[in-house]
């Protein structure tokens, strides 16, 4: 994966775990759901967003299928 896209994307690890006002809210609007897994299918959502986004912006494509490989080594590295 590409460097820049790693550092982003360990900056937004960073920002996601220091659970902004906006997720909290989100979160506690659905607590009828499990938090835990709801807040961490919002992390992994924002990450893909981001993941995505990045590549488009950066390097003007879409990721690859090898790239994607290597953002799921990434999470389970950085999230494991």
């Amino acid at each position: 994966m590409d460097e820049q896209i790693i550092k982003i994307l360990v900056k937004k690890i960073s920002e996601i775990k220091t659970e902004n006002d906006q997720t909290k809210r989100i979160i506690n609007e659905f607590s009828n759901l499990d938090s835990a897994s709801f807040s961490s299918g919002i992390m992994i959502g924002r990450l893909l967003n981001s993941f995505h986004y990045q590549h488009r912006r950066i390097l003007k494509r879409n990721p690859t299928d090898n790239e994607f490989n290597e953002f799921l080594k990434f999470l389970k590295r950085e999230l494991g």
